[in-house]
């Protein structure tokens, strides 16, 4: 249960935090940066490898950023 949570966490703070940026390439850019530290963290507290959570975490952030359009989420609100 406790990595069913981290991961949905983990997987909005990614979708939250991807749409920083004003082109596909810096959402993508920013997502990939977002989804490392968060997908890190989690398979740090969760006893899983670290290394791994960072690219599986940085390749949802990347994908997530770029699948985002500039408009779809508006932090200055």
């Amino acid at each position: 249960m406790r990595v069913l949570t981290t991961g949905l966490l983990a997987g909005l703070l990614a979708l939250g935090l991807s749409a920083c940026g004003t082109s596909t390439g810096e959402r993508a850019l920013s997502g990939a940066g977002v989804g490392a530290a968060v997908g890190g963290a989690a398979a740090a507290v969760t006893g899983g490898d670290v290394s791994q959570g960072a690219v599986i975490g940085a390749g949802a952030g990347a994908a997530t950023g770029a699948a985002t359009d500039e408009g779809d989420i508006d932090l200055d609100d």
